[in-house]
């Protein structure tokens, strides 16, 4: 029997972290409410009948509400769900999905804790919380697979498929690497879902050499609007196997697993962590952008490129701002220096000893480790950019963020403010444009402004750091940003983010949400056919 406690549950909740910010609505939740009192408490009840007996539903009433109702960026705790459905299986899926339409509500998917950096992960209608489909099963090849030693590292390529259900995170692949050194490229943050990973792109310190996360996909479970349940793949439903890479998630119905191919690692890794002063942000923005022009083809060589700061005070902010690039290679650790060396010459004689000593060889399982990090915590939102070789910084655009970064307003968050640059190229920058729907095969960077705030500050914070978000990512590209931002940062005040994150493979978009949607069920203000 399934758990019906928390269906008839009466008790009484208080808000969900509210702290004393004011709290942001999605336009696409503001007219669900109505829809969701006329409800009757005897069709809820009959949602929960036809779950599996390992799904649960959740109602406002019940003390696990909680939880499961916020989101991982508090910025949306106010968005409140009519019901959460704790999904086991694709049919509780499939049931919860016809229910809704039935009853006039919409359902909307969360694969893991509500990272969405402009809150599409929430509902006041129904959300499927899918953190209990965390399947993980791994396939060896049919035939012989080929192998490749890069310097102290044997990589077998393609090794053979593991298939995840919907909620597995970044950080339960982990142990499949350390263990057995199955390794399919992904995220840094441990705790976002693979499935909003893989639906938007997918970028982390492997995509040069091994391809987005996207492009590693072979395979999906989707249940449409209608409840169909269909397996997309080259061979099977490909228009929407095509949508289903790239085109973001909550778009054409819900995918309950995914199938990856994956590699096969044996021995080490080189790493790097390097971090200087402000002062020295002009040298090592631009050198750092030179090594990425240099080393675009060079599936091995990776980059992460950021300046930020932290703190509450104007005195804190200052002293806490850094520039500061880390990485994975693929090869020596004596040819990572030798592309590092640039760097390595930059800054103080303590920052160039500090920074030399970070570059080292370790396994990839430690290497996943000290490299991974969570997005902001709390409350943040971001602006994103893809530069190309003609838009890259500029000395004036370096300038003017560096100057803009030390008027970050503060905030009790820890995550603080800046921008973060993800080097693209290699495996990523081989694909064609329109090969899927990932449209951004000619960057050399993901750009990312960010800013964060607590959960208790002052509702003032909040609109300061809003505001200098606005102005930190317009003084440096100012009346003319880059043509195209990532879908998976998105920003609920981008205009024409129809072409910023899809470019000329939006219209097909249309076409496959069409053929699968057809009534438009699943939608978010900056969703497929808006």
């Amino acid at each position: 029997m399934i758990n019906r406690r928390d269906v008839l549950r009466t008790g009484v909740l208080g808000a969900i972290g509210a702290g004393a910010v004011a709290l942001q609505v999605p336009a696409s939740a503001a007219a669900v409410p109505e829809a969701a009192e006329q409800v009757s408490r005897r069709d809820w009840e009959r949602l929960a009948e036809a779950l599996s007996p390992r799904s649960t539903l959740y109602r406002p009433e019940g003390s696990v509400y909680p939880p499961f109702a916020l989101p991982f960026n508090h910025r949306y705790a106010g968005v409140q769900p009519a019901g959460i459905v704790a999904c086991a299986t694709t049919e509780d899926v499939r049931e919860a999905i016809c229910w809704a339409r039935a009853v006039g509500l919409p359902a909307v998917p969360r694969s893991g804790l509500g990272h969405n950096y402009a809150g599409y992960s929430t509902t006041t209608g129904l959300l499927l919380n899918m953190a209990r489909m965390r399947s993980i099963a791994a396939t060896p090849p049919q035939g012989s697979a080929r192998s490749r030693v890069y310097g102290p590292l044997k990589v077998v390529h393609d090794a053979g498929t593991v298939t995840v259900g919907a909620g597995v995170t970044n950080g339960d692949l982990h142990p499949l690497l350390e263990d057995q050194g199955i390794f399919v490229p992904t995220g840094r943050c441990p705790t976002v879902g693979v499935a909003g990973l893989v639906l938007g792109g997918g970028i982390g310190f492997s995509d040069k050499m091994f391809g987005l996360t996207c492009d590693r996909l072979t395979a999906t479970t989707v249940v449409l609007a209608d409840g169909q349940v269909v397996e997309a793949g080259e061979g099977s439903h490909p228009d929407l196997f095509w949508a289903c890479r790239g085109g973001a998630g909550n778009n054409f119905g819900v995918n309950t697993s995914f199938t990856f191919r994956y590699e096969q690692f044996e021995g080490t890794v080189g790493i790097y962590r390097l971090r200087w002063s402000l002062d020295s942000v002009q040298p090592v923005i631009t050198t750092a952008q030179h090594i990425a022009q240099g080393t675009v083809d060079d599936r091995r060589f990776h980059l992460r490129l950021g300046i930020g700061t932290h703190g509450q005070t104007r005195s804190q902010v200052r002293a806490n701002a850094n520039v500061n690039a880390i990485g994975q290679y693929y090869g020596t650790v004596e040819e990572l220096r030798a592309i590092l060396a640039p760097l390595l010459d930059i800054g103080t004689a303590e920052e160039r000893a500090r920074n030399r000593a970070s570059v080292r060889a370790v396994t990839p399982g430690e290497a996943s480790v000290l490299l991974s990090a969570t997005t902001p915590v709390e409350r943040f939102a971001a602006k994103s950019a893809i530069l190309d070789a003609r838009t890259l910084l500029t000395d004036q655009q370096v300038g003017a963020a560096a100057e803009r970064l030390l008027d970050w307003p503060g905030s009790g968050n820890e995550d603080g403010g800046g921008f973060a640059m993800f080097a693209l190229g290699g495996e990523i920058n081989r694909v064609p444009p329109d090969a899927s729907a990932f449209v951004h095969r000619n960057g050399l960077f993901v750009f990312a402004a960010e800013t964060s705030w607590a959960d208790y500050d002052h509702p003032g914070v909040a609109e300061a750091n809003l505001r200098w978000l606005g102005e930190f990512y317009g003084g440096i590209f100012r009346d003319r940003p880059p043509e195209h931002s990532y879908q998976n940062f998105p920003d609920p005040t981008l205009k024409d983010w129809q072409r910023a994150y899809y470019g000329a493979n939006y219209d097909r978009l249309v076409r496959v949400k069409r053929t699968y949607d057809p009534t438009g069920f699943f939608g978010y203000p900056q969703g497929i056919g808006t």
